[in-house]
């Protein structure tokens, strides 16, 4: 482990410091290119200079041609695009060209004739990323250093040694979740080991080595943290005793699995962390499987969070207020305004809401219900589906839910329940499995199975398109009644 970082105003500050006081440290490994700090300083310098004299406007495109397999070009064309003070913006491989030459247009439009700055600071832009785009094209946030450095700082104050250790990042940069753990690593000066195809024996090679060739720390989404000890199952793998830290965002994790986790990392401290493509980091929370599942755990120290609910005591919509929050959108139709084209957003002065609901409890514990766009009236009450969707992946036949609901004249909806299993279960079985768990309403009433799992880019389940499936009949599906 590094130790105490210097303060650094900007994303790429340490990338110099590293360079100069441990140059011979590894920063970037990707099995096939190995860089230290003084190598990867000269090469992204080195580039950075010709770029400020070809490329005058503020926002740059990542290349991400190769990115699909060799993350390490996608990293250095980000790197040396922030060092010469521009705003790297970072495309997603698999869009069609239709959608990224849309998505291209709007971030020019949305931009506009921006120039680069000579001297980059805190509230200079560096980023702009994209959400799944569950509802149309997918939308570009634009991030300032500062808040990325915040998110940084937090991260090696909140969770402890580990956090300062070499980071194994399993998945493309293009997903914003995976550049931050890229970058923390590059941040704390301990390296990184790059993966840019999650491969749950090569991520579990890589956990197993000792010292300078392994990694103390993971971020990782909970599919393939499941898809790891069900590896290291099959193979009986030993402990894994060197690693420190296990990050793991993007979707709730089932903490059931918690304790098989944490004995094959058994020196790991696992944390699960809560946020947003606009809000960075909200809470966080040591997992534990005696957690009730709605609890994401309490806000990081330089987070406030509000709830804003018609009577008091009561679920509203979640309100934060923090140094990382995002600055703004940068692909807003020029017919719109942000009000009108990005409705999923609220601000009130500084505070920031993406609609998620939830509440406060005497601990200081933030409950996350689900998000308001998904909400749904079951006999006249709210029912949030990512509250049933725990309750089923924690069966043990359950790899995946998505809960939709049906027209019905008299419940308003019918809940239905789309999953992924991996052994035989009976409707009856799972019916019963909810009964102890739910209130009635909330207990679906069909359950369907799906044999091709839809997934976002970013490896969480694609409700939009599961959606469609359950309410598109005559539309090839793979749907089958349970």
């Amino acid at each position: 482990m590094i130790g105490l970082n210097p303060t650094f105003d900007t994303v790429h500050a340490p990338l110099a410091h590293w360079a100069a006081t441990t140059p011979h440290a590894i920063a970037i490994d990707d099995g096939v290119t190995r860089l230290d700090f003084a190598e990867l300083f000269q090469r992204v310098t080195a580039r950075a200079a010709i770029l400020k004299q070809s490329h005058p406007a503020a926002v740059c495109w990542v290349d991400d041609a190769a990115e699909a397999d060799n993350a390490v070009p996608l990293l250095l064309s980000f790197l040396s695009i922030i060092c010469a003070n521009r705003t790297a913006a970072v495309s997603d491989p698999d869009w069609p060209p239709s959608v990224r030459e849309q998505i291209f247009a709007r971030v020019a439009a949305g931009v506009g004739a921006e120039a680069a700055p000579d001297v980059a600071t805190a509230s200079t832009p560096f980023y702009i990323g994209f959400t799944s785009g569950s509802s149309g094209l997918p939308k570009g946030f634009r991030r300032n250093h500062g808040s990325w450095t915040s998110s940084f700082d937090i991260s090696l104050e909140s969770f402890g040694a580990g956090a300062g250790t070499t980071m194994l990042v399993p998945g493309r940069l293009s997903h914003s979740t995976f550049l931050f753990g890229a970058l923390l690593g590059l941040w704390s000066g301990a390296g990184i080991r790059l993966q840019s195809r999650f491969s749950p024996t090569a991520a579990l090679d890589t956990l197993a080595r000792k010292g300078d060739e392994g990694a103390g720390a993971m971020v990782a989404v909970p599919s393939q943290l499941i898809l790891m000890l069900d590896l290291a199952q099959r193979r009986a793998l030993p402990p894994m005793p060197d690693v420190q830290l296990l990050m793991i965002g993007g979707a709730p994790w089932t903490r059931a699995r918690t304790p098989e986790l944490q004995a094959l990392f058994p020196r790991a401290r696992i944390i699960e962390f809560y946020g947003a493509s606009e809000t960075s980091f909200i809470a966080w929370t040591d997992s534990d499987s005696a957690l009730p599942d709605h609890v994401v755990g309490k806000p990081f120290s330089n987070v406030d969070v509000r709830i804003d609910a018609a009577e008091p005591n009561t679920p509203g919509l979640i309100y934060v207020r923090s140094p990382m929050v995002f600055k703004d959108y940068v692909t807003l139709s020029a017919q719109n305004s942000e009000q009108s084209d990005q409705p999923a957003l609220l601000r009130d002065g500084d505070w920031l809401s993406v609609r998620d609901v939830g509440h406060l409890d005497e601990q200081g514990r933030l409950h996350l219900l689900g998000r308001q766009q998904r909400m749904l009236l079951a006999q006249g009450k709210n029912l949030f589906p990512e509250e049933v969707e725990g309750v089923l992946a924690a069966h043990p036949a359950v790899d995946a839910a998505s809960v939709q609901g049906l027209p019905d004249a008299v419940r308003g909806v019918q809940v239905a329940a789309l999953l992924k299993i991996n052994q035989a279960v009976s409707a009856d079985a799972l019916n019963a499995w909810c009964r102890e768990r739910l209130e009635a309403y909330k207990i679906p009433r069909r359950f369907y199975l799906c044999d091709d799992w839809p997934l976002t880019p970013s490896g969480k389940s694609d409700h939009k398109q599961l959606a469609l499936r359950l309410t598109a009949p005559d539309s090839p599906s793979s749907l089958r009644p349970l």
